[in-house]
C-alpha cells in the first residue's frame, strides 16, 4: 500500500448534499490529506456543488485510479457517465439520480475489489430514488453484499477511537426484542470481538449492553440478560475473550468513552444511534464490517430540505474521509478475514 493512499468517494444521491460535502471535504483536505480521494460522480454534479458552496476549485475528470495527482484546487473526479450534463431539480426524488448513484457504487466496488482503491467512502443516498431507478436492494449495505458476494455485514460505528457494534438494526424495537436469543447474541459477540481484531485491536475489550432498564433487575424488569444475553457472554468468557456485561445502556457508553472498553456491542439500533451522535454527531463514522473491502460512510440522509443551498454542513463526510485513510492499513487485513 502506498504511503498516500486513494480512496473511491462517492457522493450518494447527486441531488441531495452529498456532493455539496464531497468536495467542501476536499477541498479542504488538499493535497497534504493524508490519503488522496477522487470522487466517482458524473463532473457535472461536482461542478454544480462546486458553484452553489462558492469554491475557487477545479473539477479534473480521470478515467483512471492511478493518475497522479495534480496540486491544491484541483478535485479529480471519475465519471460514471450517468447524467452527462443534465440538470436534476435540487431535493426531488428521481430516477434519474438514483441511476447515478447506484452506478458510482458499482464503479467505487469494482476499483477496490480489484486493488485500484484502498477504500471507499460513501456519502448519502436516497432509497426511494435507487428504486425508482430499478434496484431491489435496501439500501447501500445490502448493495455492497451483493457486489462483493457477501451474505453477512454489520455496521461498527467509530466514535473518538471506540467502536459501537448492532445486534439488530433496521427493525421495529419490537421485532428488534424477538430476535434476541443466546445464539444471535454469541453471533453478535464473535463478530464485534472480530473487527475489533481487524481493525487494529489485537486484545479487544468488548462490552454488552442490557436491554432492560437496570440490566433487568435480576428479571424483575424483563430477562433477556437470565435467559440470552449472560450465556453468550459467559460462552465467549469461556473461550478467552475479554468481553463483559450485561451491563446497563445509561452507563455502558460512558465506560466505552473512558477507556474501559474499546467496543459495545448495541442492542437495538438508537440504544447506539443516540449514544454516539449525542456525544458527537459529525464525529461519528459508519464502516462496514464483513465485506472483503474498506468502506466508511456519513451515516445521515441526504438533506433534501437543504439541498443545493451550498450550507450543509460536511463535518460527517470529513470525519468518514480521514477515517478512511486510518484505517486504509487494515486493507490487507479486511481483504484476508472477509473474504469470499
Amino acid at each position: 500500500m502506498n504511503e498516500r493512499p486513494t480512496l473511491a468517494v462517492t457522493v450518494g444521491d447527486p441531488v441531495g448534499i452529498g456532493p455539496e460535502i464531497t468536495v467542501r471535504t476536499l477541498a479542504e483536505a488538499g493535497t497534504a490529506a493524508p490519503a488522496r480521494g477522487v470522487v466517482v460522480a458524473d463532473p457535472a454534479a461536482l461542478e454544480r456543488a462546486v458553484a452553489v458552496c462558492g469554491l475557487d476549485v477545479r473539477i479534473r475528470v480521470v478515467d483512471s485510479f492511478d493518475l497522479p495527482p495534480e496540486q491544491d484546487g484541483v478535485i479529480d473526479c471519475y465519471d460514471v457517465g450517468v447524467l452527462g450534463a443534465a440538470e436534476l431539480p435540487w431535493g426531488e426524488v428521481d430516477a434519474r439520480a438514483g441511476r447515478a448513484a447506484v452506478r458510482a457504487i458499482e464503479v467505487a466496488t469494482k476499483a477496490a475489489m480489484d486493488g485500484a482503491v484502498a477504500g471507499i467512502v460513501t456519502g448519502p443516498i436516497n432509497k426511494e430514488a435507487i428504486w425508482a431507478s430499478g434496484s431491489e436492494h435496501l439500501g447501500h449495505t445490502e448493495m455492497l453484499g451483493a457486489l462483493t458476494g457477501t451474505t453477512r455485514q454489520n455496521t461498527m460505528f467509530v466514535v473518538r477511537g471506540k467502536s459501537i457494534f448492532f445486534a439488530t438494526r433496521h427493525l421495529s424495537l419490537r421485532k428488534a426484542l424477538d430476535q434476541i436469543s443466546e445464539e444471535q447474541q454469541t453471533g453478535a459477540i464473535e463478530e464485534a470481538l472480530t473487527a475489533l481484531r481487524v481493525f487494529g485491536r489485537d486484545a479487544p475489550r468488548l462490552a454488552v449492553a442490557a436491554v432492560n432498564p437496570h440490566g433487568g433487575e435480576n428479571g424483575a424488569f424483563g430477562d433477556e440478560e437470565i435467559v440470552h444475553i449472560t450465556p453468550a457472554v459467559e460462552r465467549a468468557r469461556a473461550k478467552g475473550a475479554d468481553v463483559s456485561g450485561p451491563i446497563p445502556a445509561d452507563s455502558v457508553f460512558h465506560h466505552l468513552l473512558s477507556d474501559r472498553y474499546d467496543g459495545v456491542v448495541s442492542q437495538y439500533h438508537d440504544q447506539g444511534h443516540i449514544a454516539a451522535k449525542t456525544f458527537d454527531f459529525d464525529g461519528t463514522i459508519s464502516v462496514t464490517v464483513g465485506l472483503p473491502i474498506l468502506r466508511t460512510s456519513v451515516d445521515h440522509g441526504t438533506a433534501f430540505d437543504i439541498a443545493g443551498q451550498g450550507v450543509a454542513d460536511p463535518g460527517t463526510m470529513r470525519s468518514a474521509f480521514l477515517h478512511g485513510a486510518e484505517f486504509a492499513k487494515f486493507a490487507d487485513r479486511i481483504r484476508a478475514e472477509y473474504a469470499t
